[in-house]
């Protein structure tokens, strides 16, 4: 991707705030018309009159698939392409709650929402396009459990938004596997902000009407700026060196924070049977198919 984006089109989802709001900053000041896909549009418009050059709001609930759908209508009825998809909202450490279709609110959110997303927005994608899908270093440490992705055998709120961060990244690692088998010049490519200020740490909990725990909200002042942990994000859609199926991150001190670059995830994250099953689940639960 060149440094200058005029003329690109640029969506980011969750974009009105925390590291979203900071990635769609730096791409609307690089000359790219900028879409800011948000739940609560009113926001998002009010966000969108204030950044720098070419930006609107539409409106994209993660959670209805419905929305998702109306969203992609949209977009195609308003661009005839579109360059970065930037599949950055989610959700951290909800209590238990469902989506509008039934899925596990981390996975459907997360992961079933954005697989969604990429898969109706594919005939627009610019034939040099990037999707960078944003995960997680919570993902360590987790498997899926296809069995039991509602984790209707025990609940347990990190082990949720783990294992979606996890599905984050077997799905962009999937994702650039088989645009390069297609022969497409598509690239796929995750990224992780470190430990960043965001409003993750108060949505998931406001979504059973509580408050962040001690240790979360102590973790939050802590952390490095908003603007700080959108750099994987601006590296991942523009650098030149990104060639696709990597992860971007912080180089510094445990992946928290420090200059962005490429950067491990687990072995878990690179195991090709489970990205394929995944997939394959994605396409049944979401009724979208993409690259079959």
């Amino acid at each position: 991707m060149p440094s200058s984006l005029s003329g690109r089109v640029a969506v980011v989802t969750g974009g009105n705030s925390g590291i979203g709001l900071e990635a769609a900053r730096a791409f609307a000041a690089a000359g790219a018309h900028t879409v800011l896909a948000c739940r609560n549009r009113a926001k998002a418009e009010a966000v969108a009159a204030e950044l720098p050059g070419s930006a609107e709001a539409l409106e994209l609930d993660l959670a209805d698939l419905a929305s998702v759908r109306a969203f992609a209508a949209a977009a195609a009825s308003r661009f005839d392409h579109v360059d970065l998809l930037i599949n950055n909202a989610g959700i951290m450490a909800a209590p238990r709650r469902l989506t509008t279709d039934g899925f596990e609110l981390h996975f459907g959110v997360n992961h079933l929402g954005h697989f969604a997303l990429t898969g109706l927005l594919w005939p627009l994608l610019a034939p040099d396009a990037r999707v960078v899908t944003v995960s997680s270093g919570g993902h360590r440490r987790n498997a899926l459990a296809f069995d039991d992705l509602a984790l209707d055998r025990g609940y347990n709120r990190w082990t949720a938004y783990g294992r979606s961060k996890l599905a984050n990244l077997l799905f962009a690692y999937e994702l650039d596997r088989r645009a390069k088998r297609a022969g497409l010049d598509v690239v796929s490519v995750a990224c992780h902000p470190g430990v960043a200020r965001s409003n993750l740490t108060s949505t998931g909990p406001a979504v059973g009407g509580e408050r962040p725990p001690w240790w979360l909200r102590l973790a939050y002042v802590a952390a490095q700026p908003a603007a700080a942990g959108a750099k994987p994000t601006v590296f991942a859609a523009l650098d030149p060196s990104v060639r696709g199926g990597e992860c971007v991150g912080p180089t510094g001190f445990a992946q928290s924070r420090g200059r962005p670059g490429f950067v491990s995830t687990s072995p878990q994250s690179h195991d090709p049977e489970a990205a394929a099953r995944l997939w394959s689940v994605s396409e049944q639960l979401t009724g979208v198919r993409l690259l079959a």
